[in-house]
């Protein structure tokens, strides 16, 4: 088989699936290369209201209608009910200690709930992803994308013309000519490995570890006193200890995904390399998680990452880019990896749309790479100062203040198509919000006693005021924030909105149930 193609994407998860429909949908020929076989696991399962958005605005712009419906709870139950998925309401956040079973706190000092929408309609999910990758994957072929599993590549040729690709697909060798290759791959991926680009770390980011499988049986968590802004389980739940922390994420389908994310101190003391027994002696130090597992079992073999965050040097070249998903992770603490992945499509299409064939590609590649590389940079600045706090659960809230208060300022910002508010990845990029953001998460690493905590707490709040659009920080709250419109329509004018433009825009959404 031999093939001249505009483009040619290596990887076929939800990113490089949806990069190729999109490129076909610009008019050009794509050929989509897979080294396995759908369905296959697959983790990073999580999505927020801002990769919503994101997907959403991908599905109109390029006209790909089927997409649409994967963007809320309520329209994937209706339009895709044989798909697997989980309701997601918001974080979930519980604080323990390793070995102790612990009283419930007064007044939530040990959680930290933030809903992320009023009712299930318009609810995030969790991406079953082995078949929603799958289902993404048919969807390019439906559209008219050539895609081959199966697929491995024996030699590549980067020229300054595009690049030359020779494999084979299961038993038919191939030899493609591509004037563009975007890598979609994942962690230690097709480009790092052909054309061995160099790794670097993340500054003020522990060096973490993974250990997780998919689970049945799993128990839900049992309320006691108030009744929280959402059900605690119909979220993406964390449970927090010193140098680590556990997800725990429910499908529809009777699976949940679960695993513990830890700094290499922690992992040694569990040796989570030993897999199903490491997980054991975990849940043995947590006995409210133990008990919630009792009787689960496995239906995944225990996979074990010995390495989870990575950073790949060069992330573009001439003719050439990877997605961020290929290009960098930091770690899936707040679900983060969705939209990275999303806007680094939508920034790639419209580079695609606009200057495949001129003279300044590779200047946009370059920018593109500029722009990936300084998001991964913002993303890991926040979990650093979180993993710095996950014993100190007081610091530990005040950083996901600033984590939620530019994420719901920025989703809201576009969708009043005011998207000059917020043009950059947690507002990293705001003139006024990024730079002090980056000072205070800068001390976040190094906050010494109560004393410390209380006046950074402080600082965060007055910080993230002027972008507050959930009532963030509000005492009489106790760490559990519902989503109310009387918040945002009281904080209309952080965003020059008026009353009603709100509710326009909350009708447009689907706020009222």
């Amino acid at each position: 088989m031999t093939r001249d193609v505009d483009l040619a994407i290596v990887g076929s998860g939800f990113g490089g699936s949806l990069m190729a429909m999109i490129a076909h949908q610009l008019g050009l020929s794509v050929i989509l290369l897979e080294r396995g076989k759908h369905p296959r696991m697959a983790i990073g399962e999580s999505t927020t209201p801002l990769s919503n958005l994101l997907l959403e605005r991908l599905s109109a712009t390029y006209d790909l209608p089927r997409l649409a419906p994967l963007a809320k709870w309520g329209s994937w139950q209706r339009a895709y009910p044989q798909i697997a998925c989980g309701l997601k309401r918001g974080f979930t956040f519980f604080h323990h200690i390793l070995g102790q079973a612990e009283p419930l706190a007064p007044h939530h000092a040990d959680q930290l709930l933030v809903a992320a929408s009023p009712h299930g309609g318009i609810a995030d999910t969790h991406w079953y992803r082995a078949e929603v990758d799958h289902f993404l994957a048919e969807e390019a072929q439906r559209l008219g994308v050539d895609y081959r599993d199966n697929a491995r590549i024996e030699a590549l040729d980067l020229t300054e013309n595009g690049a030359t690709i020779v494999g084979n697909a299961g038993d038919e060798a191939f030899h493609i000519h591509a004037r563009l290759l975007i890598d979609a791959t994942g962690a230690g991926g097709f480009l790092h490995r052909a054309l061995h680009l160099e790794e670097t770390g993340f500054p003020c980011l522990p060096a973490t570890e993974s250990l997780y499988s998919h689970f049945r049986g799993v128990k839900r968590t049992e309320a006691a006193g108030e009744t929280p802004p959402y059900a605690v389980d119909d979220a993406a739940v964390h449970h927090v200890f010193e140098g680590g922390w556990v997800w725990v994420l429910r499908f529809n389908n009777g699976v949940t995904s679960a695993g513990v994310a830890a700094t290499h101190a922690v992992a040694d003391k569990l040796a989570l390399h030993e897999g199903a027994p490491a997980w054991q002696r975990l849940l043995d130090l947590l006995p409210g998680l133990q008990a919630q597992f009792k009787g689960a079992t496995a239906c995944q073999p225990f996979k074990h990452l010995p390495t989870m965050s990575f950073r790949i040097k060069t992330i573009a070249g001439q003719r050439w880019a990877m997605l961020p998903s290929a290009a960098g992770f930091v770690d899936p603490l707040l679900s983060t990896g969705f939209p990275l992945t999303l806007m680094g499509i939508e920034r790639l299409a419209r580079i695609i749309h606009k200057h495949r064939n001129s003279a300044d590609l590779a200047w946009q590649l370059q920018s593109y790479a500029e722009q990936t590389e300084a998001d991964l940079l913002a993303a890991s600045r926040l979990i650093g100062g979180l993993y710095a706090n996950m014993d100190n659960f007081s610091a530990f809230t005040a950083v996901s203040l600033l984590y939620f208060a530019a994420v719901s300022f920025s989703e809201t910002a576009h969708r009043l198509g005011k998207p000059e508010l917020a043009s950059s990845f947690l507002l990293h990029q705001h003139p006024g919000f990024g730079p002090a953001s980056r000072v205070l998460l800068e001390r976040a690493c190094k906050l010494h006693g109560e004393s410390d905590t209380t006046a950074f707490a402080e600082e965060v709040l007055k910080l993230i005021e002027p972008f507050n659009l959930g009532g963030f920080g509000n005492p009489t709250r106790h760490n559990w924030y519902p989503v109310c419109a009387e918040d945002l329509l009281h904080a209309r004018s952080k965003l020059g909105a008026s009353r009603e433009e709100i509710i326009a825009m909350l009708d447009k959404l689907g706020f009222w149930a």
